[in-house]
C-alpha cells in the first residue's frame, strides 16, 4: 500500500490537463451555482465490500444478457430497418430506442472505471448500427421513418422522441469521456441540430411529452460550452405556450406549464423525477431563484408525503404515478425502479446545488433499497415494481429477464456502473465523502493538490469506517464527512482523538492542516431500530418497518417457522421500552441470499391458521390469545429471489 502510495503521489507530482475520462458522472465544474463538483468514475476503485459483488454481477451477467436479449427482441434490428440494411418490421413500444442507449452509458462508465474488450466491442458495434440509421436531415428515431415519416413531432405528448434523444446524448457524453470517441456524440448533436433549425418560440413549437432530454441537453452543453444547448433546454422547462394540453395531459406528462409554477409532485413519477433533475441543472447553470423555490417545494413534498421507506416513488400502478399526500400502499406499491434512480439523479443535483447532506440520505436510502431490489441478485432477473408487501401468488411474477417496457433494467446498470462517481466531491477548500465503502480514491482537492483517501469498512453491516488521508503535501482544507439522519449518537476521532459529537444529518466539518498518514475514525450506530409511519399513512397503521443502518428489512414466509404466513405474526414489543437493538438477534450467513445480516425477533401468532377465521365477528375488547415465537427478517433488497412467498416490510406489533 505504501508504494503504491508514493507512485501516486509521484506521477500526481505535476497534475496533466484533464483527459476525457477525467470528468465526472455530472460536470459541475464551471456551473455557477454548484457547491458541490463530483469526481470522476475512475478515480475511485472499490475494495471487497457490499457494492463489490453487486458491480462485478452487473459488469459480467447484467450487461452482457441485456445486449443479447436487446438484440433477439429487435431493439437493434429497429435501426438496421431504419437504415435500410434489414427488411424486418418494427418491434417494441415507441420509446425502446432509449434502451440501448442506456446501456451503452452503462457500459461507458464501466470503460471509464476498467477496461473490458468485450463490452468495448458490443458497444461500438451498437454505435456503428445507430448511426447508419440517422436520417439526410439529422433525424434520429426509429419509429418515425419510411411509410412513417410524415408523422415525425406530430404525438409529442406521448411519443418519446426527445425522451430517446436525451438517452442518446447522455450515453454519448459517457462513452465520449471513457473512450474519447465522439461518433455518437456528432450524431446525437446533429439530431439536436435538426431540433434547432426547425424548433423553438419563432418557429414551430415543440415539446417533450416524458423529460428527460433538459438534464442530456444541459450536460452537453458542459461538455461543448455551446450555450445553445442549454437555451433549448430551458425553452423546454418553461414550456412553448403554443401547445395547448388539457389539465390531465399537463399533470400526468410533468409538461405543459413553465416547470416553476409546480407546486406538488403528480402525475408519471418517472416523468416528475426527470423534469426535476433537468430543473436541478438548469438552476445549477443559471442560478434562476424561481427553479429553486420550486425545486424546494416539490423535494418537501416527496420526503415528507409521497416517499416510501424504501426511497421508492409513484404508488398508483395507473399512470405509473403519485398518489395523494400519504397514499402509499404496500401490496399495490408500483413504485416504478426507474422512479426509483430518478429522485436518486434529482437528489445528487440538490447536493451539488446546496451541499446539504439530507439529499444524500434520500440517496442512499433508494440506492440500498428500492433501487438495489431492482436487480436481483443473480443479475439476470429486474423488477419493473418493487411492491412492500406480497402475498405469494406464484402467477404475480415480479422478477423478470425482460419487459416489452424494458426501460429499468438498463437504468439499473447504469447506476451502479457509475457508484464510485457519487462517492466523494468536492467543495472549495472542502472534500465531501457522501456514501462509506471500502475503496481507495485518487484525486485532487479544487486547488490541484493531489490526494489519496482510503477507506476501510465493512458498511453497511457495520458502522466502523476508518479512512487514511494522504495529501500530497500536508494541507488546510476541511475534510466533510456525511452523518447519515438515522445516526444519532455518531462518534468521531482523528489520529486518536475525540472530536466533537457530529451532529446527525449533516456533514461533519473537520478542518485542519491534513499530512500523510492521518487516520480518521467514524463510528456510526448500525444497529436494528424501529420505525413508525405517520398515522396518515393508513396501511402502516398499528405497524413498524424494521431498519438496519441505510437497509430497510422485510419478512419473507420461507424464513418463518409455522405458520409461514408472514401475515399471521405480531411483532412482540412488550417490554422492550423502545431499546429495539437489545430485543433483535442478529447472524451473519454468508450463504443466504449472497451474504446477509439476517435479524430475529420475539413474535406471537393465533392459536390458528387466521384465514380459518370468519371475515368479520363481534368485538371482544380483549387481546386475543397468542402463541409466543419468533420471527425472521433479511433485508429488503433481497426479497423475492428464491421463490414465490409471502413479504412483508411493514409489520403489525403488540406493545
Amino acid at each position: 500500500m505504501r508504494l503504491a502510495l508514493v507512485a501516486f503521489l509521484l506521477c500526481c507530482a505535476t497534475l496533466p490537463p484533464l483527459g476525457a475520462a477525467d470528468k465526472p458522472v455530472v460536470d459541475v465544474s464551471k456551473s455557477p451555482k454548484a457547491v458541490v463538483h463530483g469526481i470522476p468514475v475512475t478515480a475511485v476503485k472499490f475494495g471487497d465490500g457490499f457494492w463489490t459483488e453487486r458491480r462485478r454481477v452487473n459488469e459480467e451477467v447484467s450487461l452482457p444478457t441485456m445486449f443479447e436479449l436487446l438484440e433477439q427482441n429487435g431493439i437493434l434490428d429497429n435501426f438496421r430497418r431504419a437504415a435500410g440494411t434489414k427488411d424486418v418490421p418494427r418491434r417494441g413500444p415507441v420509446y425502446t430506442d432509449s434502451d440501448i442507449y442506456k446501456w451503452l452509458e452503462a457500459a461507458a462508465f464501466v470503460l471509464e472505471n476498467h477496461e473490458n474488450a468485450k463490452l468495448r466491442a458490443l458497444g461500438e458495434s451498437a454505435i456503428d448500427t445507430i448511426v447508419a440509421a440517422q436520417q439526410p436531415d439529422g433525424y434520429l428515431n426509429t419509429v418515425y421513418v419510411k411509410e412513417r415519416a410524415s408523422q415525425r413531432h406530430t404525438r409529442m405528448a406521448d411519443d418519446h422522441e426527445l425522451y430517446c434523444l436525451g438517452h442518446m446524448l447522455q450515453a454519448a457524453v459517457a462513452w465520449k469521456r471513457a473512450t474519447g470517441e465522439t461518433k455518437l456524440l456528432d450524431s446525437g448533436l446533429k439530431m439536436v441540430a435538426y431540433l434547432l433549425a426547425n424548433f423553438g418560440p419563432d418557429k414551430k413549437p415543440l415539446m417533450e411529452g416524458h423529460p428527460e432530454v433538459e438534464m442530456a441537453l444541459i450536460e452537453c452543453y458542459r461538455e461543448t460550452g455551446e450555450k445553445k444547448y442549454l437555451e433549448l433546454a430551458h425553452y423546454l422547462l418553461e414550456s412553448d405556450p403554443r401547445i395547448k394540453l388539457s389539465k390531465w395531459q399537463i399533470v400526468y406528462h410533468n409538461t405543459g406549464r413553465p416547470f416553476w409554477q409546480r407546486t406538488i409532485l403528480e402525475g408519471h413519477a418517472v416523468r416528475a423525477m426527470y423534469a426535476c433533475s433537468g430543473a436541478t441543472d438548469y438552476y445549477l447553470e443559471t442560478g434562476d431563484q424561481r427553479y429553486m423555490d420550486a425545486l424546494n417545494r416539490l423535494w418537501k413534498d416527496l420526503v415528507n408525503r409521497k416517499m416510501y421507506i424504501t426511497g421508492g416513488v409513484g404508488s398508483r400502478e395507473s399512470g405509473e404515478a403519485f398518489g395523494e399526500p400519504y397514499e402509499l400502499p404496500n401490496q399495490l406499491a408500483y413504485t416504478e425502479s426507474c422512479a426509483a434512480i430518478g429522485s436518486m439523479f434529482w437528489q445528487w443535483r440538490m447536493l451539488l446545488a446546496t451541499g446539504e447532506s439530507k439529499y444524500m440520505d434520500v440517496f442512499e436510502r433508494a440506492l440500498y433499497n428500492g433501487v438495489n431490489s431492482g436487480l436481483s441478485l443473480k443479475g439476470n432477473l429486474y423488477c419493473y415494481r418493487n411492491p412492500l408487501e406480497l402475498i405469494g401468488n406464484p402467477e404475480d411474477k415480479i422478477r423478470n429477464p425482460w419487459y416489452d417496457t424494458t426501460c429499468c433494467p438498463p437504468n439499473i446498470q447504469r447506476v451502479l456502473a457509475s457508484l464510485p462517481g457519487y462517492m466523494y466531491g468536492l467543495g472549495a477548500g472542502s472534500l465531501y465523502v457522501n456514501l462509506y465503502h471500502a475503496s481507495t480514491m485518487q484525486w485532487h482537492l479544487e486547488d490541484g493538490t493531489p490526494i489519496e483517501v482510503i477507506q476501510a469498512t465493512n458498511y453497511p453491516w457495520s458502522g466502523a469506517i476508518t479512512l487514511t488521508v494522504n495529501p500530497a503535501t500536508a494541507k488546510k482544507f476541511k475534510l466533510r464527512l456525511r452523518i447519515p439522519g438515522w445516526a444519532a449518537g455518531a462518534k468521531l476521532t482523528v489520529n486518536g482523538a475525540a472530536q466533537p459529537a457530529p451532529q446527525a444529518g449533516a456533514y461533519a466539518a473537520i478542518l485542519r492542516r491534513w499530512r500523510q498518514g492521518d487516520t480518521v475514525q467514524l463510528s456510526l450506530p448500525v444497529e436494528p431500530r424501529l420505525t413508525a409511519a405517520n398515522p396518515l399513512v393508513r396501511d402502516d397503521v398499528g405497524k413498524v418497518a424494521v431498519e438496519y443502518g441505510p437497509l430497510v428489512y422485510c419478512m419473507e414466509g420461507l424464513d418463518q417457522s409455522e405458520p409461514q404466513n408472514v401475515f399471521d405474526w405480531t411483532l412482540d414489543l412488550r417490554g422492550t421500552s423502545g431499546a429495539a437493538s437489545v430485543s433483535f438477534k442478529q447472524s451473519w450467513d454468508k450463504d443466504m441470499l449472497g451474504g446477509i445480516l439476517a435479524l430475529t425477533h420475539p413474535a406471537v401468532h393465533a392459536p390458528g391458521e387466521l384465514s380459518a377465521e370468519p371475515l368479520y365477528m363481534p368485538f371482544a375488547g380483549v387481546t386475543p390469545a397468542v402463541k409466543p415465537g419468533a420471527v425472521k427478517l433479511i433485508p429488503y433488497y433481497t426479497f423475492d429471489n428464491r421463490e414465490p412467498t409471502t413479504m412483508q416490510v411493514w409489520i403489525p406489533y403488540l406493545q
